[in-house]
């Protein structure tokens, strides 16, 4: 087998792969992830990657209709010679004939660099590439936790800055769903704090879109595993922002709901089946949510709706520093609940 293993793939690409190994396929479902690393491998291999006889482009429905192409572009010689890339973009046919007959062909100094979308294990490309010895197939999917914090780290510090460790975990946690997008808010971040030298958090809240609902969702999830510790600590942060307690609550009601609803819809399954359920949930906060529906019961989380009910009603009534109280101890009770679940 010649798929290489999601944690050798960064230091594999930097190293730069094997120049005797003329095919690499690049696929996944982080789409910004795929188009990264295919334009890495792509350029990284020629001299001069803005010259269009060194780096060729091909659609990949162009190599369906015309498979030979590809061998035929592989065996060309530049205009001044030297190293060649083929860059094949993703397409809606199958052009797997064109990579089979350029795997069989006797290539020197080309790199053939093939793009793909989120391929099945049976998938014709994938399965090519991954049985020959003279291919190599990089999976990509959503970067975890430390290989954000890898890429956030070397892109903050190419453009002269740094990023301090509060901010770093914050930014973290807002991002990762794909690459592409992670890449954007770094950048737009590290635009807003050009030539202040370190990034904040002050900086990370006041760029990154999402930041402020993924700070919502840890204090919720911590309230729901009940981790009391972070539930204070993440709620007079919120409060010291200006947040709404009502609508701290609100998110935890809706959360609760969502709980129930699916312990009563999914009432055979496993955690694990039902949180492939739930549309739309970051894969960090998986484990989690995985953790909740296997301790919460749904008698204890109609409790919970119905006190987190009475707790926005009362915090409507109240003045705000003391809605803030009521809101600040209803979670509290809720990880509590939490906590004597997993006991």
């Amino acid at each position: 087998m010649t798929a290489v293993k999601a944690g050798e793939i960064e230091g594999l690409i930097r190293r730069g792969p094997d120049p005797r190994i003329p095919v690499l396929l690049v696929y996944g479902p982080d789409t910004g992830l795929v188009t990264e690393r295919a334009r890495k491998l792509a350029e990284d291999f020629v001299t001069d990657p803005a010259d269009p006889f060194a780096l060729v482009r091909i659609d990949g429905d162009a190599l369906a209709s015309d498979p030979g192409r590809l061998c035929d572009e592989a065996g060309t010689m530049g205009l001044f010679g030297g190293r060649r890339s083929i860059w094949v973009r993703p397409g809606t046919r199958n052009y797997a004939p064109a990579v089979e007959a350029v795997l069989g062909a006797a290539i020197a100094d080309a790199r053939i660099v093939v793009e793909a979308g989120d391929l099945a294990k049976n998938n014709p490309l994938r399965v090519l590439c991954e049985r020959s010895p003279r291919a190599l197939a990089f999976p990509c999917y959503a970067d975890d936790e430390r290989t954000l914090s890898d890429l956030i780290e070397r892109t903050l510090q190419e453009r002269g800055l740094r990023i301090d460790r509060a901010a770093r975990e914050v930014l973290t946690r807002s991002l990762g769903g794909d690459r592409r997008a992670s890449l954007m808010e770094i950048e737009k971040l590290a635009l807003y704090a050009a030539g202040e030298g370190t990034v904040t958090l002050d900086h990370v809240e006041a760029v990154t879109s999402d930041v402020a609902a993924s700070v919502l969702n840890t204090l919720i999830d911590a309230a729901f595993d009940g981790r009391r510790d972070a539930v204070d600590r993440d709620y007079r942060r919120f409060r010291h922002e200006g947040l709404d307690p009502g609508v701290v609550l609100g998110s935890a009601l809706r959360h609760a709901l969502t709980l129930l609803t699916t312990r009563l819809d999914n009432p055979d399954k496993t955690p694990a089946m039902m949180v492939a359920t739930w549309r739309g949930l970051h894969f960090k906060r998986r484990a989690s949510i995985e953790g909740q529906l296997g301790t919460w019961a749904p008698g204890t989380l109609r409790q919970a709706v119905v006190a987190l009910q009475a707790a926005i009603l009362a915090c409507r009534r109240a003045e705000p520093a003391l809605a803030h109280a009521q809101a600040s101890a209803a979670l509290l009770r809720v990880a509590d609940a939490g906590a004597r679940r997993r006991r």
